[in-house]
């Protein structure tokens, strides 16, 4: 199944910590992980994030100020987020087009802001500051559980199938051919489910698949991959595995 990469952490950087778990079996189409982010100790210097596309929706608790939550979904480049000195983060990370809800609603930068949409993020955060990581899971999984009931989160039929099959997609055609689709239908689906457009989203997945598998299985040669990994990340892929743990 697919797998993307944790965000970049800096190799220099101490005292940072990021964990992560795996759903329950009845969530495994629908939830990647169930992770944290925080600091060990104050940090001398503010922390970033360098954060990756990977077409997944994440829902985020900072757990510092219980009324700052928030649905996040990057777009087609990386995003680099200042969390300052000391930081501590919980969320949930959806597999690509399985959430429902309104994608302008989301967000691609910094959540810095208290929550104010319909969903029980804060009433979630506030139960989340009394558990340790592995006791936030049956917290986090009734959440999901609601979110089930109010449709806003369901097994996409189309992403599933490509992310299913991603070891034999190569181009878009190949995408339609797999959930058996038309092109046209395809781009209207994944623009509705996603907001990506097909090509868009395939790019996501072949920079996501190039950390685990090699890269000319997915890029036509190296220079098309070095162009694509930097316009997407913005490092060449030297540079990348140099700066950060992958």
């Amino acid at each position: 199944m697919y797998d993307p990469i944790r965000d970049g952490i800096a190799k220099n950087v101490l005292s940072v910590s990021y964990k992560e778990e795996k759903p329950s079996n009845i969530f495994s189409k629908l939830v990647h992980s169930f992770w944290e982010l925080k600091t060990d100790i104050k940090l001398p210097n503010d922390f970033c994030l360098h954060a990756l596309p990977d077409a997944c929706v994440n829902i985020l608790f900072n757990q510092n100020d219980t009324r700052i939550a928030g649905v996040t979904a990057l777009r087609t480049t990386y995003e680099v987020l200042n969390l300052g000195k000391e930081f501590h983060y919980v969320g949930i990370q959806f597999f690509p087009g399985v959430w429902q809800g309104k994608h302008n609603e989301t967000t691609d930068s910094f959540v810095g802001t208290p929550y104010l949409g319909d969903l029980p993020l804060i009433d979630t955060s506030n139960k989340l500051t009394q558990l340790d990581f592995s006791s936030k899971q049956s917290v986090l999984s009734e959440l999901v559980s609601q979110l089930i009931e109010r449709k806003l989160i369901a097994v996409n039929v189309v992403t599933d199938k490509i992310l299913l099959n991603l070891d034999v997609i190569h181009n878009v055609a190949d995408m339609a051919a797999i959930t058996q689709i038309s092109s046209r239908q395809l781009q209207r689906t994944l623009k509705i489910s996603t907001g990506f457009t097909p090509h868009d989203f395939l790019k996501v997945l072949r920079l996501q698949q190039s950390f685990k598998q090699h890269y000319l299985e997915y890029y036509a040669d190296q220079s098309h991959f070095i162009h694509s990994f930097r316009k997407i990340t913005g490092y060449t892929p030297a540079e990348y595995y140099r700066k950060f743990d992958v």
